[in-house]
C-alpha cells in the first residue's frame, strides 16, 4: 500500500472516532444539564479538563452548585468518585490513608479516599497547608508514598477541588505550586433568571431528574489518548507560545504586564493550552483547534497562574483586564 492511501485511511479513522466521541460527549453534556441548569460555559470547561486528563479548581460563592456539578460529572463519566470535606483539622492521613497495626501484629496500609478515579476536595482552602501538600504527589505523579512504599492510584485520576472566594477565618490560600497543578480554574457565577426558574421548579417538586452514566472509565481513558492524537497547526502552537510569554513580565512586550504582573504562567500553562484547545475543538465536533479556541480557553488556564502587584489594584486593574490584553496579542 502506498503512503498516500495509508495516510488517508488513518485520517479517515481518526475523523470517524472524533465524530463518534463528539456524539457521546453531547449526550454526556445533555445528562449533566438534567441536574445542573445553566452554567453552560462552566460545564464545557469541566468536560474540557476531564478530556485533557487534568485536574480543575471550581471557584464560586456557596450554594451555586459546585459540589452537585462534580458529583454529577462523576456519575456521567462512570468514575469511582469520593468526596473529602476539607476542614482545618483534616490530616494528610485522612486523604491518603495510613498504616495500622493488624491482628497479626504487622502493619497494614489502609487506603484513603484518594484511591479513586475522581476525588472531590470540597472547600480545599479550608484545609491546612500540610494537608493541601498531601495532594501534590497524587496530582502530579498519580501515586502516593506511605511508610517508604509507593502506591499507584487508579486511572484515570482527577482531583476536582472547590473553593469559596470569601476571605474568612479558617481559610488558607493554596500555594502557587499546587495551583499550577490544576489545569483550569473554572469560575461559577450566579445563574440566569431562566436557569434559576428551572432550578426552583425541578428541585422543589416530588421527583427530580437524575443523570445517567454515559461513559465508562476505560472509554474516557481512550478519549484522553485520542485527544493527544488530534492534529494542531503550527500557527496555533506559535500562538500558544506567544500568549504564554506575553504573560511573563520578564519576556512580555506589554507595558501593563511589565508594570503590574508579579509572576506569570510557567510551562504547564503551555501544556494545558495545547491539550485544552484540542479538547474544546473535539467537544464542538472539530478535528483540529484554532487560535479562537486558545483565546477562549486562556482565562481558565491563566487566571490562577498569574499574580498582580499592589500597583495594579491601586489603579483599579483586575487580572481579567491583563489577561484580555494578553489574548489580544494573538487574536
Amino acid at each position: 500500500m502506498s503512503v498516500q492511501p495509508l495516510a488517508a485511511e488513518i485520517k479517515g479513522d481518526l475523523e470517524n472516532r472524533v465524530s463518534a466521541l463528539s456524539a457521546k460527549l453531547a449526550a454526556a453534556r445533555e445528562n449533566v444539564h438534567k441536574v445542573i441548569f445553566g452554567q453552560d460555559e462552566a460545564i464545557g470547561l469541566c468536560l474540557t479538563a476531564i478530556l485533557s486528563g487534568g485536574h480543575f479548581l471550581l471557584m464560586g460563592l456557596p450554594g451555586l452548585g459546585k459540589t452537585r456539578l462534580v458529583d454529577t460529572l462523576g456519575t456521567v463519566m462512570g468514575f469511582e468518585h469520593k468526596r473529602v470535606q476539607c476542614t482545618p483539622d483534616l490530616m494528610p492521613a485522612d486523604i491518603i490513608g495510613s498504616e495500622i497495626l493488624g491482628s497479626d501484629r504487622s502493619f497494614q496500609f489502609v487506603k484513603g479516599p484518594v484511591f479513586c478515579q475522581l476525588l472531590m476536595a470540597d472547600e480545599i482552602n479550608r484545609a491546612s497547608p500540610r494537608t493541601q501538600s498531601a495532594l501534590l504527589q497524587a496530582m502530579q505523579e498519580y501515586q502516593v508514598s506511605v511508610g517508604g512504599v509507593t502506591y499507584d492510584l487508579p486511572r484515570p485520576f482527577h482531583v476536582m477541588a472547590t473553593q469559596n472566594p470569601l476571605e474568612q477565618e479558617g481559610t488558607y490560600p493554596l500555594p502557587e505550586a499546587q495551583l499550577d497543578r490544576f489545569m483550569l480554574q473554572i469560575d461559577i457565577g450566579y445563574p440566569s433568571a431562566t436557569a434559576e426558574r428551572q432550578m426552583m421548579l425541578a428541585t422543589t417538586g416530588a421527583r427530580e431528574d437524575k443523570a445517567a452514566q454515559v461513559f465508562t472509565a476505560e472509554e474516557m481513558l481512550e478519549a484522553q489518548r485520542l485527544i493527544r492524537r488530534l492534529p494542531i497547526g503550527q500557527q496555533v502552537v506559535d500562538g500558544i507560545l506567544q500568549l504564554v510569554q506575553a504573560g511573563r513580565p520578564e519576556q512580555s512586550s506589554l507595558a501593563a504586564v511589565k508594570k503590574h504582573v508579579s509572576w506569570g504562567p510557567g510551562p504547564r500553562a503551555s501544556q494545558a493550552l495545547m491539550l485544552a484547545a484540542r479538547a474544546k475543538a473535539l467537544l464542538e465536533g472539530r478535528l483540529a483547534p484554532s487560535l479562537d479556541d486558545v483565546v477562549a480557553i486562556a482565562p481558565a488556564v491563566l487566571r490562577h497562574r498569574m499574580a498582580l502587584h499592589f500597583s495594579a489594584r491601586a489603579e483599579g486593574l483586575a487580572l481579567a483586564d491583563i489577561i484580555r490584553q494578553i489574548c489580544m496579542t494573538i487574536a
